[in-house]
């Protein structure tokens, strides 16, 4: 819960705000993963903002990106120079309204923010995990956070709302558990990742398995594998972007200079960019959390895993209303893939709404300030509210 409410750039602000932690599966009990293999014991980061009605009706679930965290609005101090990473949209009057709802965010299974992954002690050797840490996917992300609903004492959740791979843990959430399920915003993702969004992981993930100081995942004592990550966030950056904004940002614009350096400098506004996005990368974030996530996202695939093949039959299992949202110059996951998504939705008979925004920010147009998709999710959340209030 917030402390207190104060002003900042974006409106109200939630003010500060606490990181909590849940541990579970404490052995012998560990949570039995889909790979077949057991975890535990597991603890999750996680954050909440505004009252819980007395009903628990009000629930609001956010499911962050690959390197997101719990941490998504308000300030751990009143020094913070930087708010949560949707700080645009949650908070007191925003999009998510957190004068209205109850809302969740808790940090996935194999990050590195806080929730159990393969930087956290192993129990029965007392070192990092490395990778000794079993793949994990996005259904065991998902089983993860409904042991944490559990244990607040929350049957239903009003909405759950995720972009990117959190798109993805929306989508799980509404078929593996459509009894909690009311509604939900899947933004800006898909029900399985293309060749092209495999193989744009794939070169991340040989970038920094190529990284000497990598060790084979074995680097937590010694030298950190920073050049090979540095390098698979540059990669995995520019699918974020798209053509025109890379265009309207940078150009062929040069970097300070009058002209070309004739060595392997940085010449480009672009090339200076992708370089800091790297190196500001490593300072938060753990290189093998970035290999399971990556991977996670690759092994999703709804329609295999839960519609024996069938986009239509996994769908059947949810009874939830969905608004879905996509962008028109989002590359890596692209409209085409969110009408699919929809077509299935109403072959089922679902309550669908679907808008596809025209952002020129590519697929990072999720967590940017849009005024139509603020009011989208505004209303629609209005909308699921009153009915379940009737």
């Amino acid at each position: 819960m917030s402390e207190y409410i104060e002003h900042d750039k974006n409106g109200i602000s939630v003010g500060l705000v606490e990181k909590k932690f849940f541990t579970f599966a404490e052995p012998p009990h560990e949570m039995i993963l889909e790979s077949a293999e057991k975890l535990g014991p597991i603890t999750i980061a996680y954050e909440t903002y505004g009252r819980l009605d007395p009903d628990k009706s009000n629930v609001i679930l956010i499911l962050h990106a690959l390197s997101g965290d719990s941490h998504v609005a308000g300030y751990y101090t009143r020094d913070d120079q930087k708010p949560g990473w949707w700080d645009i949209m949650v908070g007191p009057g925003k999009g998510i309204d957190t004068n209205k709802y109850f809302v969740i965010c808790s940090n996935i299974l194999g990050s590195c923010m806080g929730t159990t992954g393969p930087s956290s002690i192993n129990p029965k050797t007392n070192k990092p995990y490395g990778l000794d840490f079993p793949v994990v996917t996005i259904g065991d992300m998902v089983k993860a956070q409904k042991a944490l609903l559990d244990h607040l004492g929350i049957k239903k959740i009003l909405s759950a709302i995720g972009g990117s791979i959190g798109g993805m843990q929306v989508l799980e959430w509404c078929v593996r558990y459509p009894e909690m399920v009311v509604s939900a915003i899947p933004l800006a993702t898909t029900t399985r990742h293309s060749a092209l969004a495999i193989a744009f992981h794939e070169v991340a993930r040989q970038a920094i398995m190529a990284d000497p100081n990598w060790n084979n995942g074995d680097y937590y004592s010694g030298p950190k594998p920073n050049l090979g990550l540095a390098v698979a966030r540059m990669i995995g950056h520019i699918t974020y972007l798209s053509d025109e904004s890379m265009r309207h940002k940078f150009g062929r614009r040069l970097q300070n200079k009058s002209d070309f350096s004739f060595n392997f400098d940085a010449d480009f506004q672009v090339e200076s960019y992708l370089r800091y996005q790297g190196a500001k990368f490593v300072e938060r974030f753990d290189a093998n959390s970035f290999l399971y996530i990556t991977k996670a996202s690759d092994y999703f695939d709804l329609e295999n895993q839960h519609g024996s093949g069938s986009t239509v039959k996994a769908f059947s299992k949810t009874r939830a209303k969905f608004l879905v949202v996509s962008f028109t110059s989002d590359w890596l996951y692209p409209t085409y893939q969110s009408k699919a998504m929809v077509q299935a939705m109403k072959k089922n008979g679902l309550d669908v709404s679907f808008c596809e925004i025209e952002a020129e920010w590519g697929h990072d147009a999720f967590l940017l300030p849009n005024d139509r998709l603020t009011k989208l999710m505004k209303g629609f959340l209005a909308r699921v509210y009153r009915q379940i209030q009737r």
